[in-house]
Parts: structure tokens; C-alpha cells; sequence
């Protein structure tokens, strides 16, 4: 058995491992497209993924304790960036959630969940007085409305673009670090309750197709043409895959353009289409690994504020992956989030692998 914090080698053999399956995904999904742009995106994808694990391995050498005292200007920095693309950001296919940067679009709510998750942690291991300990009633009070309103401001921004996936996404990582800062199950129950009753104000406040995605969420042949033909097809890819797959090169749907988006959102579709049962069950395991070793170096934290920001950076990829693969097989309504270190998108990929050298970093701290 491998002592504490023996981990991060591990950790990152599996995020390369992933990522080079997400290149070579997104080689066979797009190389046969007409567009040139589209038949070189894995180059660009693969410079990402460099670019990623080069700041993997600056971060994990930096102390994850200098994030505690940047937190607030982390937090600001966040805010400044969401409200500069509400005023001028890049619009694609209807929504505003990038900025033009250099040679790059840079996507600023994929960079909130992770300060989100830093400044949550924060906010939390201030508000105890030692390790996993119990804290008094009014603690636990001031724990629930406090962070609930540093949460709100960047969720409504973001919900704003539209993007109600990365919105959804951090208020649930919020709900799972109250869970394990020991706040009682019964405020989480009621936040939740009181989410739960402003549905119907915030069905009036999505946009036109947001609205229809949850309809065809519910009937996809509502709108099989339309709204409703990209699960429609996500779910033919994954059923034709059968158990061994169609092979290299032979995921039909993707390959002749029936699946949109599948070098994004829609990346595993295509990758069980040609590797089958086998091939996705060999990558969730290795999601599944990840995660744990992510739980254990949480687990193993010397110090609380470590103890929370790898259980938020853990529970961070568990969702995307959870919510993804949900999404995929029409579990749950079409949100637009990534699959981890697959699906191609420059920001989410540099986010996630420097989630991942804080992660390390807090791993050799517990050794």
C-alpha cells in the first residue's frame, strides 16, 4: 500500500492517458470533414494539451497555501471577466461566453469554476477552528447565506451568457463542499428545497431553445429533426457500438456528419461508437480512478483548507464526467458541459489540468 500523498504519479499518468484518447478522438471525428479548420483541430488540441501539462507541473510545484491569500482577488479577477464578456464578448451560435484573446478565445466561466471552488474553500476552513471539526449553530447559519451570495453573483453572470450548465455545475460543487465542511444535512435540504421552489421563475427566465431542450429532454421525438436530433443520434452511436465497438475509423455517425458536436459536447458518443462497451468501460474506469485517488489525497489533507479545495476539485470532474456521460444518453437535459481532458476546447482543458497540479501539489503536501 502506498503511503500518504503517494498519489499525484498516478494522477497525472491517468490525465495524459485521457487526454491522448480525447486527441486521437477528436483526429477520427473531424479528419474527414471538408472544412480545413476542422481537419486540424487536433493539432490544436494537442498543443492545448501540452500547454495543460506544462501547467500541471508549474502549479503542483507551488504551494496550494499562496491560493488561501489570493482568494478575494482570484474571486474579483473572476467577476471583472464575466461582466467584460457581457458587455463585449464573442458571440457563438447565440450565446456570449468568450473573449477574443491573441491567437485564442478564452472562455472565463470555465476558469470560475475552479476559483469558485478555491474561494468556497476558503470561506469555509476561515469558519473552523480545527480539522474536520464541528463548528457552533450560528456558524453553520452564517455558512449557508454568506457563501450562498458569493456563489450567486458569478451563477447569475454565467446563467446570464446563457450557460446553464457551468451555472448549475458550480452551485452543485457548492452544495458538496457544505456537505463535507460538516454543515448540517438539514440546510443543505433546505437550500435545495428552495431551489427546488424557484423553478417556475427560472423556467421564465430561460431563453426559447433552453426551453425547448428541456422539452425534448422529455420527449425526444418531439422535435426529431430539430431540437431533438442530436441525442437522437448520441444514442444510436452508443447502441451501434455494440460490446467490442466498429474499430479505428469507423464510427459512422460522426465520420458522416449525422452527430453534431461530436468533437465537443458529444465526444463519447463517438468514442463508444468505435470502441464499444469494452473501450468505454475501460474509460470510466479511468475516470473512476482519478476520482478515487482524488478522494484519497482529500482525505489525507494535512490541513482543512486542502482538505476542501481537493474535495471540490475532485467532486468538479466527477460532475463533468457524471453530468457529460447523463447528458449523452438523454438522461438528463442537453447543458453544453465538456467531457474532462476529451472533448476539445482550449480553456476547459488548461483549467482542468491546472485543477489538477493544485491537486498534486496538496498530494505531496500530505507526504
Amino acid at each position: 500500500m502506498r503511503g500518504k500523498g503517494e498519489y499525484y504519479n498516478r494522477i497525472v499518468i491517468l490525465a495524459v492517458l485521457l487526454a491522448v484518447l480525447g486527441i486521437f478522438s477528436i483526429y477520427t471525428g473531424t479528419i474527414f470533414r471538408q472544412s480545413a479548420w476542422m481537419k486540424s483541430i487536433y493539432l490544436r488540441q494537442t498543443l492545448w494539451v501540452v500547454m495543460g501539462l506544462i501547467s500541471l507541473f508549474v502549479v503542483s510545484r507551488i504551494s496550494y497555501r499562496y491560493l488561501y491569500d489570493l482568494t478575494y482577488f482570484l474571486y474579483v479577477l473572476g467577476i471583472i471577466l464575466l461582466i467584460i464578456v457581457d458587455l463585449s464578448g464573442k458571440v457563438c451560435f447565440g450565446a456570449r461566453r468568450w473573449l477574443h484573446m491573441f491567437w485564442f478565445n478564452f472562455q472565463p466561466a470555465e476558469m470560475m469554476k475552479l476559483i469558485m471552488i478555491i474561494t468556497v474553500s476558503h470561506y469555509f476552513s476561515a469558519s473552523h477552528s480545527g480539522l474536520r471539526s464541528s463548528v457552533s449553530y450560528w456558524t453553520k447559519t452564517k455558512a449557508v447565506v454568506t457563501p450562498l451570495l458569493l456563489v450567486s453573483l458569478p451563477v447569475l453572470l454565467i446563467f446570464k451568457q446563457p450557460d446553464l450548465g457551468t451555472a448549475a455545475l458550480i452551485f452543485l460543487i457548492f452544495l458538496f463542499i457544505l456537505f463535507i465542511s460538516r454543515v448540517e444535512i438539514k440546510f443543505i435540504a433546505f437550500l435545495s428545497f428552495l431551489i427546488f421552489l424557484l423553478l417556475p421563475v427560472l423556467w421564465f427566465s430561460l431563453l426559447d431553445y433552453q426551453k425547448a431542450r428541456l422539452l425534448v429532454f422529455l420527449n425526444p421525438n418531439l422535435d426529431p429533426l430539430g431540437r431533438g436530433y442530436t441525442i437522437i443520434q448520441s444514442k444510436i452511436a452508443v447502441a451501434s457500438g455494440g460490446f467490442w465497438g466498429r474499430g479505428w475509423f469507423s464510427a459512422t455517425q460522426s465520420q458522416l456528419q449525422f452527430l453534431p458536436e461530436s468533437h465537443t459536447d458529444f465526444i463519447f458518443a463517438h468514442f463508444a461508437q468505435m470502441w464499444g462497451f469494452f473501450g468505454s468501460l475501460v474509460l470510466l474506469l479511468s475516470f473512476y480512478l482519478l476520482i478515487r485517488y482524488g478522494l484519497m489525497v482529500a482525505r489525507d489533507s494535512s490541513d482543512y483548507f486542502g482538505y476542501l479545495l481537493a474535495g471540490g476539485i475532485t467532486i468538479y470532474v466527477a460532475l463533468q464526467v457524471l453530468i457529460n456521460l447523463a447528458m449523452i444518453m438523454g438522461l438528463v437535459p442537453i447543458v453544453g458541459l465538456p467531457l474532462p481532458f476529451l472533448s476539445y476546447g482550449g480553456t476547459s482543458i488548461l483549467v482542468t489540468f491546472i485543477s489538477l497540479g493544485i491537486l498534486i501539489n496538496i498530494a505531496r503536501s500530505n507526504r
